[in-house]
């Protein structure tokens, strides 16, 4: 019977794309390939967020975990219906960057950028990643709620509402922060670039 009921659980994941609170509802049951499918739906964006939050890649997977490790041991009170599991997961993971962001001490700017991994390339593509870093690192210059605001924005595809959901705040205070740290990235990236304008013109 005990071989059945197995049977029947991993019958339950093989499903063509089950629903999230269908997997989570499996997860209070105890079913480790639900977690797992979970995990392979939302782990690359939870990595992503904190990646642009904390700045390097290993303190994304750790908090990455995290998440996932909070759906493992609370998910028997998930309710269906009250919010999109989705915008939980954000949730508990925005929470988790600030927490650690609040517990730094202040980084020096040329550690931020994390070096993109490849083999040589041509000027091109060099130039482009040198931007991307200083990119990079002007999103990291942001306050805290301003690059939350961007990263859920921009780099997570959410709409205004969802990102009010997640930082528990309205929508218009979403745009106010949006606002704000579009108007700070244009400055410091022209800043940049009038210095590079700058020393290729003297030689400095």
């Amino acid at each position: 019977m005990a071989g059945n009921a197995a049977g029947r659980s991993r019958g339950m994941c093989r499903l063509d794309a089950p629903s999230d609170d269908d997997l989570v509802a499996a997860v209070a049951r105890g079913d480790e390939q639900a977690c797992r499918l979970l995990m392979e739906r939302h782990l690359p964006r939870m990595v992503a967020l904190a990646r642009r939050m904390l700045g390097n890649r290993a303190d994304a997977e750790d908090v990455a975990q995290e998440v996932f490790l909070r759906v493992w041991t609370h998910a028997e009170r998930w309710q269906p219906g009250r919010a999109q599991f989705g915008t939980w997961l954000h949730r508990v993971a925005t929470n988790l960057c600030l927490d650690r962001l609040r517990k730094r001490r202040p980084e020096n700017i040329d550690d931020i950028p994390e070096p993109v991994s490849g083999d040589p390339r041509p000027d091109e593509n060099l130039e482009r990643r040198e931007l991307a870093e200083r990119v990079e690192a002007a999103l990291q210059a942001l306050p805290e709620r301003q690059r939350l605001a961007i990263v859920l924005s921009h780099f997570q595809g959410l709409s205004n509402i969802e990102a009010a959901e997640i930082l528990e705040v309205s929508v218009e205070a979403v745009e106010s922060l949006l606002g704000r740290a579009r108007r700070q990235l244009r400055e410091t990236l022209a800043t940049e670039r009038d210095e590079v304008l700058r020393i290729n013109r003297t030689g400095a």
